[in-house]
């Protein structure tokens, strides 16, 4: 399952990386929104977390990153001090909005339960056989 992180602390989203490829993930870092969407058009994540400042100055642009079926938008912000208000319309689209990296347990818990949610209503990628021509 893909995990996109989008960001400018480089040093965080690369522990937060990390941390997913040990539990099996495969983590994709992207710096702007831009390069999120390029990345998610290309791979959908399962889980998108996105910087709260970067979402609060283009909610446009971090909606419109792809998610793959049953994937879930989250947001991140370093401190309190750090809050940036954000458009309802993002506040309703979000599963969560943590403070990393004190809070970097429940991230990984929030990426094994949608990953358990996708695999319990049948929304991961099915594999299914070609179909073979009637003789």
């Amino acid at each position: 399952m893909n995990v996109l992180l989008v960001g400018g602390d480089a040093a965080l989203l690369e522990g937060l990386a990390q941390s997913f490829a040990a539990l099996g993930y495969a983590p994709q870092v992207a710096a702007t929104l831009h390069e999120a969407r390029e990345a998610g058009s290309a791979a959908p994540p399962l889980l998108a977390v996105v910087e709260r400042a970067l979402a609060g100055k283009a909610s446009a642009d971090a909606l419109a990153i792809p998610l793959a079926p049953g994937g879930a938008l989250v947001l991140y912000h370093a401190t309190v001090d750090s809050w940036t208000a954000i458009a309802p319309t993002m506040q309703r689209s979000v599963m969560a909005d943590l403070t990393l990296p004190l809070e970097r347990n429940r991230l990984i818990a929030l990426a094994q339960h949608v990953s358990e949610r996708v695999r319990a209503t049948g929304r991961s990628n099915r594999r299914t056989p070609p179909e073979q021509e009637a003789f």
